[in-house]
């Protein structure tokens, strides 16, 4: 069991507003809080762990996973005992939190069940925020019924959405979903690639419908996220009030434009469409949706280069699918090509807890933040290199106080 208290002496702390590191100090932790930062002698505690210098920086976000997601083929996903899912889940949660992650939004699949028992310790994982179901019309990114299927979709467990049609129905589907404990709600704005029935192209939901899932998620003190690819589709999403935008990669200057006028996030998952590309197919994806992914991989390039040099709120988020999960650590290296490290780690830190609306509770070392930490042996601000290979320099991950990992 974790000690209540803990301090951590001569860490060289990475501040990722000033995108810096400011020297060596001590920190001190109650209670999976961070009680004190000092150059001077530290409160004692129960445990101390000397970093000798290494970099302390905060524990990293995802803003886009499936946690529930152990294979790329969703209708077979559909069929699994709920328990079977679960229980690959915690393999994928635990090779999460190996990687540095401490805060995961999981955009379609996680439940109640699942984050209760990461938070009491049953399953090893970061902390999850999710959404339940993703809500998808009919023939939308999450109804998996292929064209010769006629059974009548599932209206609050299919897989990873819930088919909706209708006002109405957007708002019952919406309160069910924050009913459940829904942090936020997940909306399929556009086609997808994993999806059998729509294309890239289409706009899915009316502006009604959609403008009534913005309304619940407000009402409910929340906000709305959005699949969408394209840039009618995103624009009608901006405009319903979506906060963010979640891949995005055929989005133009108007978009983007919009999304600095509004505050709005961009979350890229690059590195799943590379990897899907790749293994994509042996992962359990169909052919017809694997065919789907050369639309979106270089464009998302020119696309959020552009949307980075302009100043839009970009989030670290991956979205990968199956045995891909392996490659989370990959979106650093594919973004590097056109983000400063500072830039990158602040999309993974600083600017991921904005979006989730947890400001001054993660993503960066402060007092009274949650003490969710990793140490790494290097500079990541010189070399992102170093947040990508755990095995070779990360050595503690912290959450909440908590040591999940421990290279010392």
């Amino acid at each position: 069991m974790t000690s209540k208290t803990l301090t951590l002496m001569n860490a060289n702390i990475l501040d990722v507003r000033q995108g810096a590191l400011i020297g060596l100090h001590n920190i001190y932790i109650e209670d999976g809080i961070i009680r004190q930062i000092t150059t001077g002698e530290p409160h004692l505690a129960e445990q101390v762990f000397d970093l000798e210098g290494k970099t302390l920086m905060p524990g990293l976000c995802d803003a886009h996973v499936h946690v529930v997601a152990s294979t790329a083929s969703f209708p077979d996903l559909q069929t699994w005992s709920p328990s079977y899912v679960a229980a690959r889940a915690g393999q994928i949660l635990s090779g999460m939190i190996s990687r540095g992650f401490t805060t995961v939004r999981d955009c379609g699949g996680a439940d109640y069940g699942l984050v209760k028992s990461v938070e009491e310790g049953y399953l090893i994982g970061p902390r999850v925020l999710f959404c339940g179901h993703a809500i998808s019309q009919t023939g939308g990114h999450g109804d998996m019924r292929g064209p010769g299927e006629d059974w009548e979709a599932c209206t609050c467990c299919s897989g990873l959405g819930r088919v909706v049609d209708g006002v109405p129905e957007v708002r019952k589907g919406c309160r069910d979903e924050i009913r459940k404990g829904a942090h936020f709600i997940k909306v399929m704005a556009s086609g997808g690639v994993s999806s059998p029935t729509d294309r890239i192209g289409n706009t899915q939901f009316s502006m009604d419908e959609l403008t009534a899932a913005v309304e619940e998620a407000e009402a409910a003190e929340t906000y709305v996220a959005a699949h969408v690819y394209t840039a009618r589709a995103a624009r009608r999403a901006l405009e319903c009030g979506v906060r963010s935008i979640e891949h995005g990669n055929l989005i133009d200057e108007e978009c983007m434009d919009i999304m600095i006028e509004k505050g709005a996030f961009l979350v890229p998952t690059m590195s799943t469409h590379e990897v899907l590309k790749e293994e994509g197919i042996q992962n359990g994806l169909s052919v017809s949706m694997h065919e789907k992914v050369d639309a979106v991989v270089e464009a998302g390039y020119r696309t959020h280069s552009r949307a980075a040099e302009k100043g839009v709120k970009m989030v670290f988020g991956t979205d990968l699918l199956g045995a891909m999960h392996k490659h989370q650590l990959n979106e650093f290296r594919i973004r590097s090509q056109f983000q400063k490290p500072a830039d990158l780690i602040r999309s993974a830190t600083l600017t991921a807890a904005e979006l989730f609306q947890m400001e001054g509770k993660i993503g960066e070392i402060s007092e009274g933040a949650f003490a969710d930490l990793i140490a790494v042996d290097g500079d990541p601000l010189r070399d992102i290199g170093v947040l990508q290979d755990p095995d070779r320099y990360l050595k503690l991950v912290l959450k909440e106080g908590h040591v999940f990992r421990n290279g010392l």
